[in-house]
């Protein structure tokens, strides 16, 4: 997930203590490859990447038209040959037992709070890969899957975007998240006698400030999480981790330091993905997202983005994507020879529901424009405070 932060104490206020600027042992790799296991405690094993087929990019729009089987627009069969879920299916249980929910990274993840807040009384089923979660739910083994999708400092989480594609599965759901980095290391070890800290790279970048204040050397890993597994497994001493409070808690290690990000205002969107489509509805802010494509052509992207504006339909998110397999476009203009141009998708998320007859009209308006379309999902949308 372009990983994630969140509101607190400035970091000055949280380690105020004074510094000296370590030196950098002697070969100490500037990124560091480990091989993780969540702890025996932890219950439900996790899915690893082997699961997932092996990701051959997008296909060519025309050819996903035809496979999406075009656009459906009745209210309670938008997406054809799946059962739609209710409202009440997104409580968190089905058939009196936990959903089982998929989300990327090891236990003590941000991802893994995020599930938790979607489903509340969910089992949280950890994923090596985010590909290896979409599969999962695809191949019911588990019933959801919780993942990042953008961050409001490092913004969109382009393989997800790609991977929403690539699966055949619907967003029922989204929740904002608020997360709040920690400096942790083993029992023990004291702040002045870091000399590195490991922890996903946006993570890293988002606690810039305090970092650089202690002088330690920044390593990458898989994930925050993972990254504090590591440093407890191998009883590192000179090594801190930046993650959550709750992995602290999980792998046994010392919270030398909380709220160590730069910005307090940092929040991650997670999407909610199931098998089957949610039953819009009208009783509640809804959401709606979508993927189109267009031919080239001077003001195309303004006259679909025009069908929402027209109806007053608010767009709270756009994000182009090239075409993998065929991302150029040659055409001959018949001035000035042949022009290459990228070949692109685009996603939109507006403030509507399905059930609602301008958004119907807005989508059979778009579809006379593009060349492809397909509805990712109509969803409540998420307005809890975070």
């Amino acid at each position: 997930m372009a990983a994630t932060v969140a509101g607190g104490p400035s970091a000055s206020s949280s380690c105020s203590c004074r510094l000296a600027a370590p030196r950098r042992p002697a070969g100490v790799s500037p990124k560091v490859a480990f091989r993780r296991r969540p702890p025996q405690a932890f219950a439900t094993p996790r899915i690893r990447a082997g699961l997932a087929e092996e990701d051959g990019g997008l296909e060519d729009a025309r050819t996903l038209e035809t496979g999406a089987g075009g656009l459906k627009l009745t209210p309670a069969v938008i997406f054809a040959g799946r059962k739609p879920l209710s409202i009440t299916d997104l409580s968190g249980s089905v058939e009196g037992s936990p959903l089982r929910v998929a989300y990327q990274g090891v236990p003590g993840a941000y991802s893994e709070s995020a599930a938790a807040k979607a489903y509340p009384n969910c089992e949280a089923v950890p994923c090596e890969l985010f590909e290896t979660a979409f599969d999962a739910v695809e191949r019911f083994l588990v019933d959801r899957a919780v993942l990042p999708i953008e961050n409001s400092l490092g913004g969109s989480i382009h393989r997800n975007y790609d991977l929403l594609l690539k699966y055949n599965l619907h967003i029922v759901g989204e929740v904002y998240f608020a997360v709040r980095h920690c400096l942790l290391a083993n029992h023990g070890v004291e702040i002045n006698s870091l000399r590195r800290v490991l922890s996903h790279p946006q993570a890293l970048a988002q606690c810039e400030q305090t970092l650089t204040k202690l002088g330690v050397v920044r390593e990458s890993a898989d994930d925050t999480a993972g990254a504090a597994q590591y440093v407890a497994t191998h009883m590192l001493l000179d090594t801190g981790a930046v993650a959550s409070s709750r992995a602290a808690a999980i792998y046994g290690l010392n919270i030398l330091c909380r709220d160590i990000q730069d910005d307090p205002d940092n929040i991650t969107r997670f999407l909610m993905l199931a098998r089957e489509p949610i039953i819009p509805g009208i009783d509640r802010p809804f959401k709606t997202s979508i993927v189109f494509s267009l031919e080239e052509g001077p003001g195309v992207l303004f006259k679909a983005l025009a069908v929402f504006s027209m109806r007053e339909i608010n767009l709270t998110k756009i994000e182009s994507r090239p075409l993998r397999k065929k991302p150029l476009r040659v055409s001959d203009d018949g001035s000035n020879g042949s022009q290459k141009y990228f070949d692109y998708l685009f996603y939109v998320d507006f403030e509507a529901s399905m059930a609602s007859l301008h958004a119907q009209n807005a989508l059979r308006h778009l579809k006379e424009i593009a060349t492809f379309l397909r509805i990712l999902g109509s969803y409540p949308k998420d307005i809890s405070q975070t």
